[in-house]
């Protein structure tokens, strides 16, 4: 197949991207590069992979309709996986415009493109924000998530009914996947699993917004990846919204614990209110996933953390032989 990704090189994007290439799959990636985080981050992401025959790459906005309809010219997909988008619940509250360009007017000119180029295949990379402070114990899938409480969560619950009105009016086949808390290697240095193994291992203190007992249904990256390669093969019915989360939820506390044990640290805990737009908890039902997909996540949080450590040891090697 020849499958389109956007936001390629980034966390989620440039890991399934490894996956389709060793499927034997033809990649083409459009990601902006834009200054969220360092550049050269994303850069390292795919720089294995660009004098490969069967990766191509574009930088290029998907605000910018005439440079993304460019590349839908030079390509003929069988299917697009859209990752693309303004991540980050709290700095969406501060900068809503750049959140609705990207991730909804980006959104729609990518879904009038398949439209124009009779492109039938589309996993979207929804989001459990959705659920806002949902009060189940559990978020399936058929619950209302018409109060989210972040301008992050509001443009992923439109993409989600944008996708439906093309799969509605054009006939594209959709699948909506609401992650829930990604992380392993390469994780955005702005998440809290690789922001506090930085700080924990400098010895500074952690931020942590209330009192720990916050709790997210954390997800290891490769069954992320696993979830939407099943998702592209899935053509039984032409719209679902489906949940990818890991099975087993984690406090905030746990999850600083785990750390800690990993790294052989104690952390300095530096104890903060709640944040806007942070919601209690996200807790996964995954059986749809699991009958539609054949998803069962396969990463314990804690093997999880124990693969992102030594990714991370990796990475910083440097660094940490100057520390000792």
């Amino acid at each position: 197949m020849k499958i389109l990704v956007t936001g390629g090189a980034g966390f989620i994007g440039s890991s399934l991207v490894d996956c389709l290439l060793t499927d034997g799959n033809e990649v083409v990636v459009v990601d902006n590069f834009n200054d969220y985080y360092d550049l050269s981050i994303k850069e390292n992401n795919i720089a294995h992979n660009l004098q490969r025959k069967d990766y191509k790459l574009y930088k290029a906005d998907l605000a910018d309709k005439l440079a993304i309809r460019k590349i839908f010219a030079e390509n003929r997909f069988d299917a697009v996986v859209h990752l693309a988008g303004r991540a980050g619940v709290r700095p969406s509250i501060d900068r809503p415009d750049d959140y609705i360009e990207s991730n909804i007017t980006g959104t729609i000119h990518l879904l009038e493109l398949m439209k124009d180029y009779q492109i039938k295949k589309l996993v979207f990379a929804s989001s459990s924000s959705v659920y806002g402070n949902c009060k189940e114990q559990i978020f399936s899938e058929d619950l209302k998530v018409t109060e989210p409480i972040s301008q992050y969560a509001a443009t992923k619950s439109a993409g989600e009914q944008f996708c439906y009105t093309y799969h509605k009016l054009y006939g594209i086949n959709v699948v909506c996947l609401r992650f829930f808390t990604v992380y392993g290697p390469r994780q955005r240095p702005d998440l809290a699993i690789h922001k506090f193994t930085n700080l924990i291992s400098e010895h500074k203190p952690i931020p942590v917004y209330g009192d720990g007992t916050t709790k997210r249904d954390y997800t290891f990256i490769d069954d992320i990846v696993s979830g939407i390669k099943s998702a592209i093969r899935y053509n039984d019915t032409g719209y679902e919204i489906i949940n990818l989360g890991g099975g087993e939820p984690v406090s905030l506390s746990r999850m600083i614990e785990v750390i800690e044990n990993t790294l052989g640290i104690k952390a300095i805990i530096d104890r903060k209110p709640m944040q806007k737009g942070d919601v209690d908890k996200t807790v996964a039902d995954i059986s749809k996933a699991e009958r539609l997909l054949g998803y069962k996540p396969q990463t314990r949080f804690v093997d999880g953390i124990a693969k992102f450590v030594d990714w991370w040891k990796q990475q910083n090697s440097k660094k940490i032989d100057e520390a000792a």
